[in-house]
């Protein structure tokens, strides 16, 4: 047996970028030892995918990004130690000019998506227009058209509006480029002029696992056949700011990519990356095939990955010890780590990972008729009542020990720099330990009659129940009716009106930049779900856009980080313990503390002597 155990406190210098989480390094390129025809291998995720569009606020979610990060290529990504990676044989980036903030994109040549037809300047275009949002309607609100029971727009979304529901605000990210980006001579080069200086511009255009394919969506949404003229289409609707053509890229854009099987339209899984889904079987598992087109520095080594789908993850570490998969990362228990040890053949890391644990509170539009949570004396009572020491004791401890502590921070991560000078000064003590009679207190007079809280969360995720019956269990004490709206599809959910009035589940870092967390509290960013807005959270956001200085961002960041407890957010609880678990089939494999964690390098997995003997 060869276990291999590595215990690490997360060191993230900052936030970065956040997906909805479930749950021998190279720097990726130019090491591949080539495609070995009819090798495969199998790994496991605990959430089935269900969007190749991570982009939208119904499709952000690991389970996807997982996926899309190997399907859609880009102009960069990190590796895991952790650094960025420019993806050169993509294509490049240039910054021309700093004030004004001028960039250019180009696309290297001869690239193409995976049914042949060339990625160019058009792919680029729609990428801008659908994260910049420039072209959106006015002041459109999506809320009404948004099913509380699925999280996807109804049938009754006007046909006449253009809105890309990817969250971008004017004040940060491509939000900043509300110039139409100027297209090269070449046909595969844009350059983007910021409104203003953006301290994150490397990371805001098109990144491994991002950028669709425009022709698709013009086909589809413009019902042209002939690829050529739906770029063409799609081109000229946005240098001219066509709003008829628009409306309906932007509603495919927005929900055409959503599927939960393989779809009969094989144009839907059209990819440019060194893996294309070559089948889906809804709710079991995704297979990933070696794209033939991929020309990039990437290629695979395996020519098929099957991705399956194990929520349970005692049933996950039974399949690993069964050789039904030979990639497993667990949502982490005890009894996770003990059955792993019972295991020969395999390779265990455990680390604290990237991912925190998280209760948020909906501002608005919660399933509770009054509304609940829009009074902030009942936020604070509610907060009071959160066991968030009982939960890392119960349920963290034994699998990592006092490495196990309450994260007390919305914003740093335990052990970065800022993170003790914050907690100390940003109000989260009061969290500290459950306070039943301070929350009655509250609770009495806040005058709320319909005490009832309906929390969303991973139904079938063994430590989200238990965390759920132990928060359950405390709020009653206090007068809470702690109803429960735990879904398996509580990715999709999160953020439909109506659905809920807290949720549970985790963030999970994919990036080092300062201001891509950002978008969870601002005032209409796509990772707000919660319907919150404050004016001076958004002021904070809006100078760190523009900060350069490293101490003044942190200085911010306390800033912000204190008034987001004081405005009783909600709480965050803890970090996550990451169990990897890697059969002696595969090699080449070792997780990322950033999203997408383990499936990072998956082009440089290889199978072993021992698994091609099999």
């Amino acid at each position: 047996m060869r276990i291999k155990r590595i215990s690490a406190a997360v060191a993230l210098t900052a936030v970065g970028a956040l997906v909805i989480s479930g749950c021998a390094a190279t720097d990726g390129g130019g090491d591949d030892s080539g495609l070995v025809e009819g090798s495969s291998i199998t790994a496991a995720w605990n959430q089935a995918f269900y969007s190749m569009n991570g982009n939208t606020s119904f499709g952000n979610a690991t389970a996807n990004n997982n996926i899309n990060y190997l399907v859609l290529d880009g102009f960069n990504y990190y590796n895991n130690t952790p650094e960025l990676v420019k993806n050169t044989s993509f294509g490049s980036y240039e910054l021309v000019s700093e004030d004004p903030l001028v960039v250019t994109y180009t696309i290297a040549e001869g690239k193409k998506w995976s049914d042949g037809t060339p990625i160019d300047a058009a792919d680029l275009m729609l990428y801008w227009a659908a994260e910049s949002r420039s072209l959106d309607t006015p002041d459109f609100d999506p809320a009404d058209f948004t099913d509380p029971d699925t999280g996807e727009f109804t049938d009754a979304f006007p046909t006449d509006v253009v809105y890309f529901d990817s969250g971008a605000t004017p004040t940060s990210g491509l939000g900043l480029v509300s110039q139409t980006p100027e297209v090269g001579e070449d046909g595969r080069s844009v350059t983007l002029t910021y409104d203003q200086p953006f301290v994150d511009w490397e990371l805001t255009f098109a990144t491994l696992g991002e950028m669709l394919p425009a022709h698709i969506v013009a086909k589809k949404a413009l019902s042209i056949d002939d690829n050529a003229q739906a770029k063409t289409a799609l081109l000229d609707a946005i240098e001219n700011d066509d709003a008829a053509t628009l409306a309906p890229i932007s509603s495919f854009w927005n929900s055409g990519f959503n599927f939960t099987e393989m779809p009969e339209d094989s144009d839907l899984v059209v990819g440019s990356g060194p893996y294309v889904i070559s089948d889906y079987v809804a709710d079991q598992y995704v297979t990933l095939t070696a794209n033939p087109e991929y020309t990039g520095d990437n290629s695979a080594n395996i020519e098929e990955i099957t991705i399956r789908f194990i929520p349970d993850p005692l049933a996950a570490v039974q399949a690993l010890e069964n050789g039904e998969v030979d990639i497993i990362q667990p949502q982490a228990t005890a009894d996770i780590t003990t059955a792993l040890e019972g295991i020969d053949g395999i390779t265990v890391d455990t680390s604290l990972g990237g991912t925190y644990e998280h209760v948020d509170l909906q501002f608005d539009q919660g399933k509770n008729p009054e509304n609940i949570f829009s009074n902030p004396l009942v936020r604070e009572a509610f907060m009071k009542v959160i066991p968030r020491q009982e939960i890392v004791d119960t349920l963290i401890k034994p699998i990592i020990g006092d490495e196990a502590i309450v994260r007390n921070s919305q914003i740093f991560v335990p052990g970065a720099e800022g993170y003790d000078e914050s907690v100390a000064a940003n109000g989260s003590d009061a969290y500290a330990e459950v306070d039943i009679e301070g929350a009655k207190a509250l609770l009495a007079e806040s005058g709320i009659t319909d005490t009832s809280v309906c929390i969303l969360y991973a139904s079938n995720n063994p430590r989200r129940v238990n965390e759920f019956a132990l928060i359950q269990a405390s709020a009653a004490q206090a007068g809470f009716n702690v109803t429960d709206c735990g879904s398996e599809e509580w990715g999709g959910l999160l953020g439909t009106p109506g659905a809920y009035d807290a949720s549970l589940f985790g963030w999970q870092s994919t990036s080092l930049g300062v201001t891509n967390s950002l978008p969870t509290f601002e005032t209409g960013g796509i990772n707000n779900l919660n319907f919150y807005s404050n004016a001076e959270v958004d002021d904070v956001i809006s100078q760190l856009n523009v900060e350069f200085d490293e101490q003044n961002k942190i200085d911010l960041q306390i800033q912000m980080d204190a008034a987001l407890w004081a405005d009783f957010y909600g709480v965050t609880i803890f970090q996550f313990p990451e169990v990897t678990a890697i059969s002696d089939r595969v090699t080449n494999v070792e997780s990322s503390i950033l999203a997408p964690t383990v499936f990072w390098n998956a082009w440089d997995w290889e199978v072993t002597d021992a698994g091609a003997e099999e």
